[in-house]
């Protein structure tokens, strides 16, 4: 089974996510110009709101970091380890692991942990200090020169019972925004975990271009007889109506999670939560663009996943009659309509719609969001 969340959300001139230009990104989509925001950006957004907004307990979040090292070594400073010695432990133990760190103690490479995680992995180097610090008074041999064979070596001095240890505690920590959006551990892939949730790049359902704002700062104690600003730039911006999509695979979520499903229920009941009140923090300090969605659909349905991002092929334009945010809603209600008349809508359990601008229909109104996770909350089956 699936969950299925379309989103309409018009924003105000804005820059919520830059390009390496500091220009707000963009696509093509059916050959004109749109506006776009990442689904890293989407996905970065909603994370922070479960933890701003409480809607998830802190032992069931994830951080993504280099700094797992630091990380266990606060942990283990709390028991009465110094510091320093506790960093070359945890490193010991990472390495034996076959994740290696670099002289300044980061990993190679972002890792994505759950709380429970580093909670595990401190315990763990905590039980195995002895051990830990025994190794790391040998050095490597001769022949090992260079950082990879150095890493193979360490990989074969360390107990192969304690790498079991550490591997075994990569488990997820039933962290529900790595059970939702997954992780790839290079050197580990049989402790990579697929995501339960995909998420779209919103695209705007409108035609756009780039404006910019030329701007001056002036020099608060500059003479009075010196004139001209203090400094000059130009930032650029633009405004859109965004089509979202993410879907959820309660399966995979509840595989993810350990078979929690309380947890699962939870998890899925705050990603709607987030996706509709999250927004993006690029350039909000000058923009201030908090528009939230004018549309949320969400679909419960037990196969045939659809984007209804080809609603928008063709821009949506204004009329004198009819605003970008109602002919946007117009054109998803009608592409819905196509598809469920080619395709059937059989294996659809139910589809709720919150809508500022009036009726719903062919969806059931849902009359707010907090009943409309309530309705999807009713149909939800991990099974």
């Amino acid at each position: 089974m699936f969950v299925e969340l379309h989103i309409l959300q018009n924003f105000a001139p804005s820059c919520l996510n830059r390009d390496e230009s500091n220009s707000p990104k963009d696509c093509e989509f059916g050959g004109f110009r749109r506006a776009r925001i990442s689904s890293q950006c989407i996905k970065r957004a909603v994370r922070n709101y479960f933890d701003k907004d409480a809607l998830l307990p802190g032992e069931n979040l994830a951080r993504r970091t280099k700094l797992v090292v630091d990380e266990t070594a606060k942990r283990l400073e709390k028991k009465g380890k110094e510091r320093e010695q506790a960093k070359a432990v945890a490193q010991a133990a990472l390495a034996g692991a076959g994740l290696a760190t670099g002289d300044d103690g980061t990993t190679q490479y972002l890792l994505f942990l759950g709380h429970n995680e580093l909670d595990a992995f401190a315990s763990l180097c905590l039980d195995h200090w002895d051990t830990l610090a025994a190794l790391l008074a040998r050095k490597p041999s001769e022949e090992a020169k260079g950082a990879r064979k150095a890493k193979k070596e360490a990989k074969q001095e360390f107990p192969a019972d304690l790498k079991k240890r550490v591997l075994r505690l990569l488990d997820g920590g039933k962290a529900a925004d790595l059970a939702l959006f997954g992780r790839m551990l290079a050197d580990l892939p049989d402790k990579n975990i697929d995501a339960a949730c995909q998420v779209a790049h919103a695209i705007s359902t409108n035609k756009v271009g780039v404006e910019f704002d030329f701007y001056t700062a002036v020099d608060d104690l500059q003479p009075r007889e010196q004139t001209g600003a203090g400094m000059m730039g130009t930032i650029e911006f633009n405004s859109a109506c965004y089509y979202r999509y993410a879907n959820i695979d309660l399966r995979q979520l509840n595989e993810n999670l350990r078979g929690d499903q309380e947890l699962a229920r939870k998890t899925v009941e705050a990603f709607i939560r987030a996706a509709v009140a999250a927004v993006p923090s690029g350039k909000q300090n000058s923009m201030a663009a908090h528009n939230p969605p004018s549309f949320v659909l969400a679909v419960v349905r037990r196969s045939a996943l659809w984007s209804l991002a080809n609603a928008f092929v063709k821009p949506v334009q204004p009329r004198h009659d009819r605003d970008l945010m109602a002919g946007s809603f117009e054109a998803l209600k009608t592409y819905w309509e196509k598809l469920c008349k080619a395709y059937g809508d059989n294996g659809i359990d139910g589809k709720w719609a919150v809508c500022l601008d009036g009726p719903t229909a062919p969806f059931e109104d849902a009359a707010s969001v907090e009943k409309l996770v309530q309705q999807v909350n009713a149909k939800l089956d991990f099974s």
